[in-house]
């Protein structure tokens, strides 16, 4: 299965420790590459070829206290 780009919606970001936060939890999942989280436009995109690493991400995003949908 090829790479796909996922686009998440992050509320609750308003620093950027926050953002930096939201970083380090998708960095901590395997499969995931090519992380980038913007604080202006309250998102984090990445690249994955595992559909699970998507509801890991949004779990995992949760779990650090912001929230995160699709």
């Amino acid at each position: 299965m090829a790479s796909q780009k996922i686009t998440i919606n992050v509320d609750g970001m308003n620093c950027g420790h926050c953002s930096g936060m939201v970083e380090k939890t998708l960095e901590a999942i395997k499969g995931i590459s090519e992380i980038s989280v913007s604080l202006e436009n309250k998102n984090a995109t990445f690249l994955t070829d595992d559909n699970a690493n998507i509801q890991k991400a949004i779990n995992g995003i949760n779990t650090a206290g912001y929230k995160a949908f699709q």
